[in-house]
C-alpha cells in the first residue's frame, strides 16, 4: 500500500527532468561516476565535467547483430578486468529484476552472453565472485541458482529443487513488497561458497486475478499471496560449497514458518554468516552469528518492542542489503528505536552494544557509511519534522554535526560518492527547487554550483505550512495551497489529500508539497484550498511514540486525527463547510473511505483509489506488523476497516480500482461494492481492466484517470469563492 512513491516519481519527472535523463553510478574510490550516453558508458569527473569513454557502444554489438545492447545497469569485477552488463530487463513485481546478462572482457574486447541456453529475460541478480572468474545468477523460470565459469563457459546448477513455490536465491511476492528483499544470495569473500535464501511457499494459496480482455476466453493470473492471518512461507538459509558440491542448511533457531529473515550477509573473514531474524509479529528481533564450519548459531543481540521493529529497508531506500562493518569486521553499526528515538548503535561480535548517537532526535536515513574513514553520514531534522538535512558522525561517537548550511531551509537530498568526499546536492522547499550542485564533504564547500533552479509562481499558488491542535491535544503538521485570488472574506472549498498509514509521510517541505498530479489544470487558479495533514502513525521524525501510537489502531487513531484536524480547519472563516472533499490512493484510499464512513458530517465528497476495504484481505507481513495477529485481536482489524463504516457514507463517493492489482486486490472493490449496495449507498465506480496498483499501464490510462478525477471533483465539490 505504498502508491504515494509512484506519485512522487511522476512529479519528479515533471519538475526535475534532468535528474532522470542520466543515470549515475559512482565509481568505487575516485569520486567519479559512470553515466549512460549515446556513445556508450562514460566516466565523468564531476569537478571538471571531463568525460572519458569507458565502454563504447561499438564494443557492445553482439555477434550477428547491428545494434548495441541497451544497458540498464552494470557492475565491474573486483580485478577490473570484466564488466557485467544487464539488458533486456523485464518487470517481476515492482521492479525490472529479470533480464539478460552479458560479460565484456576488457583484455580481449570479447562480449559473451551468460546463460544463453535459457529463455530470454530469465536471469536475475547476476554477480561476479570476488575473484572475477565466475558469475552466479538465478533463473526466474525455475527459481534455481547457477554458476557460470567465465573461462570455459561451463554452467553448474547449484540448486535443483526450485519450482514456482520452492524459491532459491530470490523471494516471494510479500518479501519483496514489504521487506524490500529481492536479491537472495551472497558470494563468500573467498569465492568458494554461496549462501542463499530458500523460501518454501507450497502452503501459500494463489490469489487469482482474471484477464477478460486479451483473449476470447478469460484466463486467470495466479499470485502467490499470503493474506492476513495466514502463515508465511517457510524461510531457511543454505550454503553451497563449490569445491566439494556440498549443500548445507544453516541451523537457525526457531520455526522457519513463524519467523522472517530479512537480512543475511557474510562476515568479513568469510567464516561466519550473520543474519537478522524477526518473529511473526515483527516485534522481536534477533541477530545470529553462525559458524559455517560447525553450523553453530550464536544469538549476539536481541530486541523486543511493544509494537513493531523496523528493518534496514526503512532507512535505506527500501534496500535491506549490506552489513555495515567497522573495526575490520569486529563490530557493526545498527539502528534501533528502543529508547524512543531512532538512533545508531555499535554492536561487536560478542554482542556488546554501545550507543553512538546520543542526541534525542531521529535518524531519518543513513546516507552513506564510510568504513575507511569511520564516518557516518545521515539525514535528520531535529526541529522540524517536515524537513531534512545532512549530518555527520564518527563511528567512535561524539556529537553529530550538521553539515547542511543554515541558509538551506527545506528538504536536502544527497547522492554521496562511495569515497565519502563529494556529493551531488539537490535542495527544495515549498517555493524553490535547485538541482545538481557538487559539494565537498565533510565541509559542504560548493565545488560546482546548482545547475538547475525552478520557482513557483505566485499565481500558481504557494504552499504554506501550518499546525493545528486537535481536541485531543495532538498537534498536526499540515500544508495548504490557497486559491490564487484568495479573498479572506469569502468562502472556499477544501480538498484534503490523505495517506495516513505508517508507509508514507505526506507533509514534507519540498517542491512537490501542494501539488496534485491527478488534477487536470491548476487547483489554485480554479479556486480550491488544497490541504494535507500528517496524523500520528506517519513515519515522520517525531519520535517512536508518535510513529507507533498507531499500533493495532490503523483505521481508528489516524482517522480520528485527520477528522479532528479537519474540524479545526472548518473553524476558519474562509472555509466552506458544505464543500469538503478528501482523496487518497492505496492506504490513502482506505483512509478516504474511513473518513467518509466514520465522519460523514465533515466530508461531503471522496475519491478513493485502490483502497483496502477489509484489512483481512491484505498481505500478512504489512498488516500483521502494524496490527498484530487476527487470531489474537480480530476486532482491531474489523474496527479499522472501511467495510464496517460503508453503510454510514452520506456524501458523494467515486471509487477506482485496477482489476490487475496484485498488491491491493480488486477483491476489495467488489467486497466494498456489495456492502454499499446492501445498504443502498449510492456511489460511482470505475474499474481499469488489467491495470496494476499504479493504474498507469495502457494507452491513454493516465490521462483518463486525471480527467475522471478532475471532472468528478468539479461536479461534486465545485471550485471558487462564494
Amino acid at each position: 500500500m505504498k502508491h504515494i512513491r509512484i506519485i512522487i516519481l511522476l512529479l519528479i519527472v515533471c519538475y526535475f527532468p534532468n535528474l532522470l535523463l542520466a543515470q549515475r553510478f559512482w565509481a568505487e574510490d575516485d569520486g567519479q561516476y559512470y553515466e549512460f550516453s549515446e556513445k556508450g558508458i562514460e566516466l565523468i569527473n564531476p569537478k571538471s565535467a571531463q568525460r572519458t569513454l569507458f565502454l563504447a557502444n561499438k564494443l557492445l554489438v553482439p555477434t550477428g547483430k547491428t545494434d548495441a545492447l541497451e544497458i540498464s545497469h552494470f557492475s565491474i569485477s573486483d580485478n577490473k578486468e570484466r564488466i557485467l552488463l544487464y539488458t533486456n530487463s523485464k518487470r517481476v513485481w515492482r521492479e525490472e529484476t529479470r533480464g539478460d546478462y552479458w560479460v565484456f572482457d576488457k583484455k580481449t574486447n570479447q562480449l559473451t552472453q551468460l546463460g544463453a541456453s535459457f529463455p530470454a529475460s530469465q536471469l536475475m541478480f547476476a554477480k561476479f565472485n570476488p575473484q572475477g572468474t565466475k558469475v552466479a545468477y538465478v533463473v526466474k523460470s525455475n527459481h534455481n541458482i547457477y554458476v557460470e565459469d567465465l573461462a570455459t563457459g561451463a554452467i553448474k546448477q547449484i540448486t535443483t529443487d526450485g519450482t514456482d513455490r520452492i524459491i532459491n536465491g530470490t523471494f516471494d511476492w510479500v518479501y519483496e513488497e514489504e521487506f524490500g528483499c529481492k536479491d537472495g544470495f551472497r558470494w563468500s569473500p573467498d569465492g568458494n561458497t554461496i549462501a542463499y535464501w530458500k523460501l518454501d511457499a507450497r502452503a501459500i494459496r494463489n490469489f487469482l486475478m482474471i484477464n477478460n480482455t486479451d483473449s476470447i476466453y478469460s484466463y486467470t493470473i495466479p499470485i502467490e499471496y499470503p493474506k492476513v492471518g495466514q502463515a508465511p512461507s517457510a524461510c531457511t538459509i543454505w550454503t553451497y560449497q563449490l569445491s566439494t558440491d556440498a549443500t548445507t542448511q544453516i541451523q537457525v533457531p526457531g520455526d522457519a514458518i513463524q519467523h522472517y529473515i530479512p537480512r543475511m550477509e557474510w562476515s568479513l573473514d568469510g567464516k561466519q554468516v550473520i543474519l537478522q531474524q524477526l518473529n511473526r509479529k515483527q516485534n522481536e528481533s534477533k541477530i545470529y552469528l553462525i559458524d559455517v564450519a560447525t553450523n553453530n548459531a550464536k544469538n549476539i543481540h536481541s530486541e523486543k518492542n511493544d509494537s513493531w521493529i523496523d528493518i534496514k529497508s526503512r532507512w535505506n531506500n527500501n534496500d535491506p542489503t549490506g552489513w555495515d562493518w567497522i573495526q575490520n569486521g569486529k563490530a557493526f553499526i545498527w539502528v534501533s528505536e528502543k529508547d524512543g528515538w531512532r538512533k545508531i548503535y555499535q554492536i561487536d561480535l560478542q554482542g556488546n552494544e554501545k550507543l553512538i548517537t546520543h542526541a534525542d532526535y531521529d535518524v531519518i536515513d543513513i546516507e552513506l557509511f564510510d568504513a575507511k574513514r569511520e564516518m557516518i553520514y545521515f539525514s535528520a531534522s531535529p526541529n522540524n519534522a517536515t524537513q531534512k538535512y545532512l549530518y555527520s558522525l564518527s563511528t567512535k561517537g561524539g556529537a553529530p554535526k550538521r553539515l547542511t548550511p543554515e541558509s538551506f531551509s527545506g528538504t536536502c537530498e544527497y547522492d554521496i560518492a562511495k569515497n565519502g568526499q563529494i556529493a551531488m546536492f539537490n535542495f527544495s522547499n515549498n517555493k524553490t527547487a535547485k538541482s545538481n550542485a557538487l559539494i565537498e564533504l565533510p565541509t559542504h564547500k560548493t565545488l560546482v554550483d546548482f545547475r538547475g533552479t525552478i520557482s513557483k509562481k505566485p499565481e500558481d499558488g504557494i504552499t504554506e505550512f501550518f499546525k493545528v491542535t486537535t481536541a485531543d491535544g495532538v498537534s498536526l503538521d499540515g500544508w495548504m495551497v490557497k486559491p490564487a485570488d484568495f479573498n479572506p472574506n469569502k468562502k472556499y472549498p477544501v480538498v484534503f489529500m490523505v495517506y495516513g498509514e505508517p508507509a508514507s509521510q505526506t507533509v514534507l517541505d519540498n517542491f512537490r508539497a501542494g501539488m496534485n498530479s491527478l488534477y487536470s489544470g491548476n487547483m489554485s487558479k480554479d479556486g480550491y484550498i488544497y490541504i494535507s495533514l500528517e496524523n500520528r502513525g506517519a513515519p515522520a521524525p517525531k519520535g517512536t511514540e508518535w510513529r507507533k501510537s498507531i499500533y493495532r489502531k490503523i483505521g481508528q487513531l489516524n482517522i480520528r486525527d485527520q477528522a479532528l484536524g479537519a474540524k479545526e480547519i472548518l473553524k476558519w472563516s474562509f472555509v466552506d463547510s458544505s464543500r469538503i472533499a478528501v482523496w487518497g490512493w492505496s492506504g490513502g484510499g482506505s483512509s478516504t473511505l474511513n473518513l467518509l464512513g466514520q465522519y460523514p458530517e465533515i466530508y461531503k465528497t471522496g475519491i478513493a483509489i485502490a483502497a483496502v476495504a477489509d484489512q483481512l484481505l491484505y498481505d500478512n507481513v504489512y498488516q500483521e506488523r502494524y496490527m498484530g495477529l487476527p487470531q489474537e485481536n480480530l476486532e482491531d482489524f474489523q474496527n479499522g476497516s472501511p467495510l464496517k463504516y460503508a453503510k454510514n457514507i452520506k456524501g458523494n463517493l467515486l471509487y477506482i480500482h485496477g482489476t490487475g492489482d496484485d498488491n491491493v486486490h480488486y477483491q476489495n472493490a467488489e467486497v466494498l461494492i456489495n456492502e454499499l449496495v446492501k445498504n443502498n449507498v449510492q456511489f460511482q465506480f470505475m474499474s481499469y481492466p488489467n491495470r496494476s496498483h499504479s493504474i498507469n499501464e495502457g494507452e491513454g490510462t493516465s490521462q483518463h484517470l486525471k480527467t475522471l478525477f478532475t471532472n468528478y471533483l468539479k461536479q461534486h465539490c465545485p471550485p471558487g469563492a462564494r
